[in-house]
């Protein structure tokens, strides 16, 4: 990608910036404050046309795509969601700025006697059939297709600013012409134009589209404007919930893992890209899965993390490779990524469908209690994530990545259950039970994933480590990045906390940030040269909020992490309780032992867990751990 030019800021805004001073983002809510729009309970399944078909799209291979999900049975699941991505534009119409779909390929968008065209036959037809119609738009004024693709069909035509059909200046025009008018439930809105088309552009220097300057650099932090970024994708959010006021859409953000949408996106979006687009390769699953997979503290009900699309059925996932489908499969289960299929459906064959329609694993996705799962146990060959489901129970995967067989070893400990006592296993893909106790040697074959539903003695035995339910816990300040103006260089300056020495780094996944059961930076909870297996690890200056289901004391030891900088300055650790502090640490420092510290949280719904720098130290705050953080009864 070409590099792109610094975010200037003008005069305005950086009078507007210092004329009210920021309020304590430490200070207690009270309230849930992840996601409040749209509806996705648990994670959105369904197909999408880009992998399959990229921009060459039409109204037929729609509707037979959508017939394959009901007949097939996939619909009966929960693959309800058929959605549109990009290519089904053909321009702006200037005069009143209202999008004109492409009739050529979507013929019952035509109104006879009209130049107007609308989508709501489609997604009558759709929504006859017992399904949800999606569409694709982009936050800049053009597409992605338009902007990366090289042989991009169905090109969007006319005059410069008729070829401009993203929502840049027409957001609240686009989401009533899609939602109000058109009938669509669900849209996912691209970064592609606030990205890709600075002056220097080939395509703007050619006169094919206007420059817009970047608001977003995939390489710096330092060179993006996150507040910029935040309120345009902020505006489609207003937009949305003017137009749907019973609360029924489902709102796709598409920003890759930029712009620190991590911290934000989960506020406002019900999915979130965590990736560049994936493709049909081994190896790029494992990119795309890897930014998602440390990230459970940052998917609820409500907001779910998206590693992009399925890729069953092409390339590396093909018919002639069944074992990788099925680990592509299972991974995007147990995290919880929205399962959208990206392949063919009119190609559909019965193994195939099989993938797809495991209704074991696909339980897994979408169990009620919203619990993206942890990582128990990794090395550079095998990864082992255990989840814990509604009702208490849970599920491990054992994960080999590499392409020659592995050996691994679960543990009772690995799953947070009592070593002394038989745990129960059934896998998911061949319904064949065992059982052991304490540990269970396995040898993966090459690719393989082995999925099992388990059950035995919890090792807390009343109540749930935190890092055990994260659907639960929401980082509401993660301390990571702090952004501020500096009016010598007139430019948005992100200070990437934590980075361990000089250098930016561009996308969020697996820097920093809250993490479930390891320190801030992924290694593991340590304090004091102790280990801990269980816990949260977070930086100083945050704040998390922990939905409380009727637990009655919360119990952990606080300290700051090995991994901090002796110079970080010593830490604060209070825990409140709907708004009111029920109780506070003294001041601990790097090297000394973890405190203890406990409440009382009967009838309390919201906990909230603070780590405030205790002595005004600056620079960037140190990982600091709750460790063996958990709710009790």
């Amino acid at each position: 990608m070409r590099p792109i030019a610094p975010l200037m800021i003008t005069a305005a805004l950086l009078g507007a910036a210092s004329a009210h001073a920021a309020p304590d983002p430490l200070a207690p809510t009270a309230r849930w404050s992840a996601n409040t729009g749209g509806r996705a309970p648990v994670p959105p399944m369904g197909w999408n046309t880009w992998n399959a078909f990229n921009s060459d799209i039409d109204e037929e291979k729609i509707l037979a795509s959508a017939r394959v999900l009901v007949d097939g049975g996939l619909a009966k699941l929960g693959y309800r969601n058929v959605n549109i991505d990009d290519g089904w534009w053909q321009q702006r119409r200037q005069s009143d700025g209202r999008l004109v779909i492409r009739t050529a390929k979507f013929p019952s968008a035509g109104k006879p006697g009209s130049t107007d065209t609308s989508f709501r036959p489609l997604t009558d037809r759709i929504h006859a059939m017992g399904l949800r119609a999606g569409i694709y738009s982009d936050i800049g004024r053009n597409s992605c297709g338009q902007i990366y693709t090289p042989d991009f069909k169905n090109q969007p035509e006319g005059t410069v600013a008729e070829r401009e059909v993203g929502l840049y200046g027409h957001v609240d025009q686009d989401i009533r012409l899609f939602f109000e008018e058109w009938g669509f439930d669900t849209i996912k809105v691209d970064g592609c134009g606030v990205r890709g088309l600075p002056a220097d552009s080939p395509r703007v220097k050619s006169g094919l589209y206007r420059a817009l300057p970047p608001l977003i650099d995939m390489q710096s932090m330092a060179r993006t404007d996150v507040g910029a970024v935040k309120a345009l994708y902020g505006s489609v959010d207003t937009a949305l919930r003017r137009y749907n006021p019973d609360g029924d859409y489902t709102y796709s953000l598409c920003l890759w893992g930029s712009s620190d949408v991590r911290a934000w996106g989960k506020d406002m979006g019900n999915i979130s890209r965590t990736s560049d687009d994936i493709s049909p390769h081994w190896g790029r699953m494992l990119s795309n899965f890897d930014s998602a997979v440390t990230r459970p503290l940052y998917a609820h009900p409500g907001s779910w993390n998206d590693p992009d699309m399925l890729f069953v059925g092409t390339g590396d996932f093909d018919a002639a490779h069944p074992v990788e489908a099925r680990s592509h499969f299972s991974m995007w289960a147990m995290i919880n990524a929205p399962l959208f299929i990206g392949y063919d459906l009119r190609k559909l064959t019965p193994e195939q469908r099989a993938i797809f329609g495991n209704a074991a694993v696909v339980a897994l996705n979408q169990d009620p209690a919203g619990n993206q799962a942890v990582v128990a146990y990794q090395s550079d060959d095998v990864q082992i994530l255990v989840k814990t489901l509604a009702g208490g129970g849970k599920a491990v995967a054992l994960f080999n990545r590499t392409a020659s067989p592995a050996p691994v070893m679960l543990t009772a400990a690995q799953l947070k259950l009592v070593d002394t006592a038989p745990v129960a296993l059934t896998d998911l893909w061949t319904g064949a039970r065992r059982s052991f106790t304490k540990e269970q040697a396995f040898t993966l074959k090459p690719h393989e994933t082995l999925v099992f539903r388990a059950a035995g003695q919890r090792s807390l035995a009343n109540g749930l480590y935190l890092s055990e339910q994260p659907g639960s816990v929401n980082p509401a300040v993660d301390g990571v990045v702090t952004p501020r103006v500096d009016p010598t260089i007139h430019k948005s300056v992100i200070s990437w906390a934590g980075t361990r020495g000089p250098g930016e780094h561009p996308q969020y996944a697996g820097w920093g940030g809250a993490q479930a059961d390891r320190a801030a930076y992924g290694d593991v909870l340590r304090v004091a040269t102790r280990s801990y297996d269980s816990g949260i690890g977070v930086l100083a200056g945050s704040r998390l909020e922990v939905r409380n289901a009727g637990y009655t004391r919360f119990t952990a030891a606080v300290g700051v992490d090995d991994s901090a900088s002796p110079a970080g300055g010593a830490v604060r650790f209070e825990v409140y309780g709907d708004g009111r502090k029920l109780a506070t640490s003294r001041a601990v420092k790097f090297g000394e032992a973890a405190v203890p510290i406990a409440a009382d949280v009967t009838g309390v719904k919201i906990v909230e867990l603070v780590a405030r720098r205790a002595d005004g130290a600056q620079g960037d705050p140190p990982a600091v751990d709750w460790a063996d953080a958990a709710l009790v009864r």
